[in-house]
């Protein structure tokens, strides 16, 4: 039988906890050898933190009433017995809901009220705010106790039509989808504006977040969520009604909020097709003792393609489920009902869908740093190794020499180490020049300047009235950001090629044996600039210009604009900073290790200049040395053939082996 959702994430999780530690073993072992320099050691600790650390987002997205929250409940709480998250008829999920695990807070349901809407503040902004969300405890023993505690999460409150259209709630210029007024002129509108569940999940412990939204008229009301939240999801799960199709608002939501985080970016298909997957859900609805098992089949299919050809995608995409069977099934432990819910196919699917492609990405992680880490190391043991060839020459030749010889050799030694301690200018002055340049990339992607790009944009989104024009400002304030990507690139090759014009004069006049540089790469920084400008897009056209008329939306969506950016922008400048090391650590290494060199020479001529046994003793160290490095440069081989295994092979399904090192110095 396949493997369940939770059984193939649950072997993620443990292949990267495995492979996390044999990071560190590494980790430790090169810092037994003295192999072990910032930038080596920076690069392991971000390798290892992003295996610890890596978050995997499922975001399920639908309008009201599709079965969202129950198809929550049988992927990933079935093993409870019961329903947690509230999955009754009608609307349950009134606010955006996320499901995650953080050690540091205790198990609780957080909600923020909605009146925060009526605030310029971002919701970024009020996650920081503990006090201004109200908190309750869940008692993780007790699932009762947390079903009753999560049902707030559908908590609705009436207020007036003007406060409705504050809030968002109410656009008087779609009036089909507004809420609808009671006798005394109040309409419904949810309680809360954002939920976030802390819960001790075996499945939300290894990082996997839950993101549950509302329908329509809530998702287009939270900027945040829609171009933020949602376009990072690494699968979107969008549910729709079996026995409904693709209705209007299916479709709106669809177009506007599941399919632009990505979609016509190149190289981006093919990720897109794997984390987009669409589920028909209530299938159950069609079962009846009227239809027989072939027409309900053929049904269906119809289904399935008319709502493959409305959503432009791959009819194998599109999964007849019936959440609800589901869940009964795996409550009463019966696999034929199992099986007729559909749920394993889609789970199966899923999981191949999101693990495939944080598969990739870490892959890719994995041997861009293993391969240079490598690199690195394998360049100071091949340095120490000359060096001890060029020993082992010096002392050799001492055999059968008198003290004056000797002498004269340390007197040399002495020259040359002086003459080497005079290369010290010269890197100073290189180091003055690069950190100056570096200031200057750094400068570029300063919030600073971030702030100032986005200043155009702002004024025209605080205007009163229609936002005439503000697309073709939008579309000019990307321009400008492309324009610093490349700008910092640009100054990046610069600083490479000064750097690679010292190193070859510092090669040259005195002996370093420094190689070419690695030109930065920044693909991320430059595609997340593409996903971002596409996820807003849909808020400048015309059917969203009235939308666009309230203050409150309008500067929610600029410090949700200006949020992701800086986060892309710090990303960036982290990157910069560890390439930036990368140039400098060959030569901080280089200088450690000649001067290491030059005082070991010294010894080595001091020790033996007053027997010939201390010079026979001394080239048998060397020698000994000598085996020691190929024995480590074998190991490094070793260990880093081990990491590079495919991350989803036969060993990634289970906890990783530790590496074959010995971790005696």
């Amino acid at each position: 039988m396949t493997a369940s959702f939770n059984e193939q994430f649950g072997q993620h999780g443990a292949w990267r906890r495995g492979f996390a530690s044999q990071l560190q073993e590494l980790r430790e072992w090169l810092m037994a050898q003295d192999l072990l320099d910032s930038s080596v050691q920076e690069r392991l600790q971000r390798l290892e933190d992003q295996m610890r650390g890596d978050k995997v987002m499922v975001a399920f997205v639908a309008e009201f009433s599709r079965g969202k929250s129950e198809l929550i409940n049988a992927i990933f709480f079935a093993h409870y017995g019961r329903r947690l998250m509230p999955a009754s008829a009608g609307r349950t999920t009134m606010c955006p809901a996320e499901l995650g695990w953080e050690a540091e807070l205790m198990p609780s349901l957080r909600l923020l009220p909605i009146d925060t809407r009526e605030s310029p503040e971002s919701l970024g902004q009020w996650r920081v705010r503990s006090d201004a969300w109200a908190q309750y405890p869940l008692d993780v023993g007790n699932a009762q106790q947390i079903a009753d505690t999560l049902v707030k999460v559908a908590d609705v409150r009436k207020v007036s039509v003007d406060q409705a259209r504050r809030l968002g709630f109410w656009h008087d210029d779609d009036e089909a989808d507004n809420p609808m007024v009671d006798a005394d002129g109040w309409v419904e509108v949810p309680m809360w504006r954002h939920a976030l569940i802390n819960m001790p999940h075996p499945l939300l412990k290894q990082g996997l977040v839950i993101l549950d939204t509302p329908g329509l008229n809530a998702v287009g009301a939270e900027p945040e969520l829609t171009v933020n939240l949602i376009p990072q999801a690494h699968a979107v799960v969008f549910v729709l009604g079996a026995d409904t199709g693709v209705t209007k608002s299916d479709l709106a939501i669809w177009r506007d909020h599941v399919l632009p985080a990505g979609a016509g970016k190149a190289g981006r298909d093919d990720a897109l097709a794997a984390s987009r997957l669409v589920v028909l859900n209530k299938v159950d609805t069609l079962w009846d003792s009227l239809s027989s098992g072939a027409q309900v089949q053929a049904q269906l299919r119809r289904q399935q393609q008319d709502s493959a050809n409305l959503l432009g995608v791959s009819v194998d995409k599109v999964l007849p489920v019936s959440a609800q069977k589901g869940l009964v099934a795996k409550v009463n432990r019966n696999d034929v009902l199992l099986q007729a819910s559909g749920l394993p196919a889609f789970e199966d699917l899923l999981a191949n869908g999101i693990m495939g492609q944080r598969q990739k990405v870490l892959q890719a992680a994995v041997h861009a740093n293993v391969q240079q880490l490598q690199g690195q190391v394998d360049r100071v043991i091949n340095m120490r190794r000359r060096e001890l060839d060029d020993q082992l020459a010096e002392l050799c030749g001492l055999r059968g020499k008198n003290a004056s010889v000797i002498a004269g050799m340390r007197s040399r030694i002495e020259g040359e180490n002086q003459e080497f301690d005079q290369s010290s200018t010269k890197v100073q002055a290189m180091r003055t020049v690069h950190m100056r340049m570096l200031k200057d990339i750094f400068q570029l992607l300063s919030s600073a300047v971030l702030k100032k790009e986005l200043t155009e944009l702002k004024e025209a989104l605080d205007q009163r009235g229609l936002k005439l024009g503000v697309r073709k400002i939008y579309e000019q304030t990307f321009e400008r950001l492309h324009a610093v990507a490349v700008r910092v690139l640009a100054q990046a090759e610069e600083m490479q090629n000064l750097m690679s014009t010292s190193f070859r004069e510092l090669n040259a006049e005195f002996s370093f044996s420094l190689q070419v540089p690695p030109a930065l790469m920044l693909s991320d920084f430059t595609e997340d600039l593409h996903s971002i400008e596409g996820s807003y897009t849909q808020y400048l056209g015309l059917s969203s210009a009235f939308k666009l008329t309230s203050a409150d939306f309008s500067q929610r969506l600029i410090k949700a604009l200006a949020l992701r950016l800086r986060t892309v922008f710090e990303a960036a400048s982290n990157d910069v900073e560890m390439w930036s090391k990368s140039l400098t650590a060959p030569v901080d290494a280089q200088l450690r290790e000649r001067k290491r060199s030059y005082t070991r020479r010294l010894e080595a001529v001091d020790r033996i200049s007053g027997a010939a046994t201390d010079l026979e003793e001394r080239i048998a160290d060397m020698e000994n040395a000598q085996a020691h490095l190929g024995s480590l440069q074998r190991q490094l081989i070793s260990a880093s053939a081990q990491l590079l295994v495919p991350l989803w092979s036969e060993r990634a399904q289970t906890t990783s082996a530790p590496l074959d090192i010995n971790l005696v110095a």
